[in-house]
């Protein structure tokens, strides 16, 4: 079953069914089961990626997902159709990918300007792996918490809604919600296949450790 697959028009459930959240919790086994840490199984993850996104074709039609209640993640196709965010109901809009250079997305402020009560930030990240994505994880945090609080739907974003944009979801759900990087992962895998790249995937393990830390003070 592939869970990367074109959204419906019609706003899905903020419940998860029996299968997805099955889905969830055996791949937290098989992740825990690398020696009690995750670190082994997400060491493949670069290669894997690899050869997903080759054989990536775009396409016209928007490809987002809803990875938990309230929060999409999607790629530029999605975050450019503004008909169909207005369809969706979503009200904030986080690009993680903001800039005109190659895998960046040329959306900001002014273009959504015509979209009322719509909230944008955007974050000019390349999707490499030393690339520092850490420094905007409270940001987007805080700006992904705001827009469920409140009772909207955020739509995170990057080129393709696999790497710059689930990192960011990621980060939210480990910072907001309590969830370690492991359970984080498995969440919005059982959603909607990401493959973050090795950097990023470095730098939430960091924000793992730093987050543990803190918590038991």
């Amino acid at each position: 079953m592939s869970y990367r697959d074109t959204y419906s028009l019609l706003p899905r459930s903020h419940s998860y069914n029996a299968a997805n959240e099955q889905h969830s919790r055996t791949y937290l086994r098989t992740l825990m089961s690398y020696g009690g840490s995750p670190s082994s199984v997400l060491n493949s993850l670069p290669p894997i990626r690899s050869r997903v996104l080759a054989d990536v074709t775009y396409t016209s039609t928007p490809d987002v997902n809803e990875v938990y209640p309230g929060l999409y993640v999607g790629d530029a196709v999605a975050a450019k159709d503004k008909a169909f965010l207005r369809r969706m109901g979503i009200n904030y809009v986080l690009n993680t990918a903001e800039g005109k250079r190659y895998t960046q997305v040329d959306t900001d402020h002014l273009y959504y300007r015509d979209c009322p009560g719509l909230r944008y930030k955007g974050f000019p990240l390349m999707d490499i792996p030393t690339t520092d994505i850490s420094k905007y994880f409270h940001i987007a945090a805080n700006f992904i918490d705001e827009g469920i609080s409140r009772g909207g739907r955020v739509l995170v974003h990057c080129m393709m809604g696999v790497s710059r944009s689930a990192t960011c979801a990621l980060a939210f759900l480990m910072i907001k919600r309590g969830m370690t990087f492991a359970e984080a992962l498995a969440l919005v895998r059982s959603r909607r296949d990401i493959y973050p790249n090795d950097g990023f995937i470095r730098q939430l393990q960091q924000l793992d450790r730093e987050l543990r830390a803190s918590r038991i003070r």
